[in-house]
């Protein structure tokens, strides 16, 4: 677990209680959503990220794209929203190995048993965006 200042920190009604690390956009913190009250992974772009007007233009549909795309292999996107100044995405919280580990243990010739799995479902979550007209998506590992 990572030490951060935005331990406690509460942005809308998101509670953040672990730092988990980086994202494809931001930082990604788990936190409790306190209306809810269940466990959403939440990532928090840097501001210079969201300040490009460019960006932040395109930031809302390509979310909605991504939020409406549901597979065992792909997070729920739950909510996009902007807090005190504060922008984020709040998505569904996956309680997992990191991806990297996972690929490290693999042997050579590919037969670690606990690495086939994780990476099959890795090549199936990446198929599904542009099958269902997603054109823009990235691929991230769950955190632990």
């Amino acid at each position: 677990m990572l030490i951060s200042p935005m331990l406690g920190r509460i942005i809308a009604h998101y509670r953040i209680v672990e730092t988990l690390g980086d994202g494809g956009m931001g930082v990604i913190h788990k936190a409790r959503d306190t209306r809810l009250d269940r466990l959403i992974a939440i990532e928090i772009p840097p501001p210079e990220k969201v300040s490009n007007p460019e960006r932040k233009r395109r930031f809302i549909p390509e979310a909605r794209s991504a939020s409406s795309l549901n597979h065992p292999n792909i997070v729920t996107i739950y909510d996009i929203d902007q807090s005190g100044g504060t922008d984020f995405t709040a998505m569904e919280f996956v309680q997992g190995q990191v991806l990297g580990i996972v690929r490290r243990t693999a042997r050579p010739s590919g037969t670690n048993v606990a690495a086939g799995p994780a990476l099959s479902a890795v090549r199936e979550g990446c198929n599904a965006p542009p099958a269902h007209g997603c054109r823009w998506w990235q691929a991230a590992p769950a955190l632990p």
